[in-house]
């Protein structure tokens, strides 16, 4: 006679399994994951249980491991719902912004010399209105428009509404076009 292969023996313990299941975690869909969880486990290290011993008890042990694992994994998880959390981790992919910049230094390099100068010492440089225009020897008034007027043909190079955000991750680029960042300076 060939001994009988314990797999068999598997679905014999399945209802108490999923009765202790339920009472480690209260509910009835966890407690049906975590059964079928233990059940591949045994299944796939079914060479790892010793014929002659207790199945039922090596099953509620894997069955028992199982559910502190999920705990104290469950500890390191950020519950997020709404996708909120996630959506602040996602990045975006390089060749997007890749793209764009090289969109954005093409348009760039179509603007005047006197309106390059203006958005890179306002924009990107972060120099005030004041002490741009000192250093270039203008008016403020004159950078200020050379400012203005060089954020609108750069959203007008690169086909942007005025609704429509460039999507940039360089901080300093994103200023040199923004005009919401010009009331600021």
């Amino acid at each position: 006679m060939s001994t009988p292969d314990p797999r068999d023996e598997l679905v014999e313990h399945l209802p108490a399994m999923r009765a202790f299941a339920i009472s480690l975690t209260r509910n009835g869909a966890t407690a049906d994951d975590m059964v079928q969880d233990t059940v591949v486990k045994a299944w796939t290290n079914m060479d790892k249980f010793q014929e002659g011993t207790n199945m039922r008890a090596w099953l509620f042990t894997i069955l028992r491991n199982t559910y502190y694992s999920s705990r104290r994994k469950a500890r390191r998880e950020v519950a997020d719902v709404d996708g909120v959390h996630t959506e602040a981790l996602a990045e975006k992919p390089a060749h997007d912004g890749r793209l764009q910049m090289t969109d954005f230094r093409d348009a760039f390099a179509q603007l005047s010399d006197e309106q390059r100068e203006a958005l890179l010492l306002v924009g990107a440089s972060g120099f005030s209105y004041e002490d741009a225009a000192e250093m270039c020897g203008v008016a403020i008034g004159t950078i200020k428009s050379r400012t203005n007027r060089a954020r609108q043909r750069l959203a007008e190079l690169m086909h942007l509404n005025e609704d429509e955000a460039l999507e940039l991750t360089d901080e300093a680029t994103m200023s040199v076009i923004s005009a919401s960042k010009a009331a600021s300076f």
